[in-house]
């Protein structure tokens, strides 16, 4: 069943209404909360680029940090592409140690998909002279070590010299670093960076039709590249659309967006053979017995369910209180916290 499972997660949109965006991102920050209460171990957020949807996902994982407490938060995925590492490194840095040592930094590596509409408001120079592939991701790690910058101290805009070094110096974070990666080059140079894994719905189908084969295939290829400090961490994510508890028009609702998707399944997409995996309906069982013969689900002890795009607020509050019963991992958090809670409170009341 789903026992084995020992980190469990969600991914969220992070959809807003375009004439009423403060709703929608609250929301969304609410929904984090309530996964904390619930006792799911994190929460990611994608971050989209000229969509409605979390723009900056250091920026709103900050807000996520001062309204929880033990929720890990996540980032699924920020596309290097648009970003300065270095200054990207500094705000993460920021929201980790906000965070007090919660985030988690996944990326991905592309052209900007949006670049040519952006024009000069993205690039400073010619974008056909600059290196998009996987070194922005290692000047990333590189700033994130936080290394001076010289020998010896310099004069700043701050009173009195200083050792150059991206600051704050967030301890810990460059090993909770993440490489979503559709590929098998991206799988290995994942692996030999010391990144952990993200892998989703989404493949590239190199050598394969099928979507599970290709999936396979990019874990195993990471894992036998790992180089990195540690254990290599996998973290698999699928969309799920639980029936147990909704309305007739809910779960009509739900199977129309699933049917609507099924074609694109079946066989590679595009030039670069994309392959996209089943969203997986049903009753709480019936996602069960699902995910009991996804090879790959029995192969990762690390989970996190998916949330679709442009659902309304009310469908990702039953998705994540519904799943919680199918995950024993999150209960047993929801229970530990509960009991803390508890005994902070008589300690407090003795004292």
């Amino acid at each position: 069943m789903t026992q084995h499972f020992t980190h469990v997660g969600f991914l969220i949109p992070g959809n807003f209404a375009e004439d009423d965006p403060l709703t929608g991102i609250e929301a969304t920050l609410d929904l984090i909360a309530r996964g904390e209460a619930l006792g799911y171990h994190s929460a990611w957020v994608r971050q989209r680029h000229l969509e409605r949807g979390v723009s900056s996902a250091a920026v709103f994982l900050a807000a996520a940090s001062q309204r929880t407490h033990r929720i890990g938060l996540g980032t699924a995925v920020i596309p290097l592409g648009y970003e300065n590492p270095f200054r990207l490194a500094e705000d993460l840095a920021t929201v980790d140690v906000l965070s007090r040592g919660r985030l988690n930094i996944g990326v991905s590596a592309n052209p900007p998909q949006f670049g040519a509409l952006l024009g000069d408001l993205l690039y400073d120079g010619d974008p056909t002279q600059v290196d998009y592939g996987h070194v922005r991701a290692e000047r990333l790690a590189r700033a994130l070590r936080s290394e001076p910058l010289s020998d010896a101290a310099i004069a700043g805009n701050a009173a009195g010299a200083q050792v150059p070094r991206l600051q704050p110096i967030a301890k810990g974070l460059t090993e909770r670093l993440w490489y979503g990666g559709g590929s098998l080059k991206s799988a290995d140079w994942a692996g030999r960076n010391g990144w952990h894994f993200l892998t989703g719905n989404i493949v590239t189908g190199e050598t394969t039709n099928d979507f599970l084969t290709a999936q396979a295939g990019l874990i195993r290829q990471f894992r036998a590249s790992w180089a990195g400090p540690g254990t290599p961490r996998v973290g698999l994510g699928r969309v799920i659309l639980p029936l147990d508890g909704a309305d007739a028009a809910t779960r009509r609702r739900y199977r129309d967006f699933v049917a609507a998707r099924t074609l694109r399944t079946l066989a590679p997409q595009g030039l670069k053979r994309t392959l996209f995996a089943p969203d997986i309906i049903g009753s709480l069982d019936q996602i069960a017995e699902t995910l009991a013969r996804d090879p790959i689900a029995r192969d990762t002890t690390e989970f996190r369910i998916e949330l679709p795009y442009d659902f309304p607020h009310d469908d990702y509050v039953h998705i994540v209180e519904t799943l919680t019963s199918l995950f024993p991992a999150v209960t047993r958090s929801a229970g530990n916290q509960q009991s803390s809670s508890h005994a902070h409170q008589e300690k407090v009341t003795m004292t």
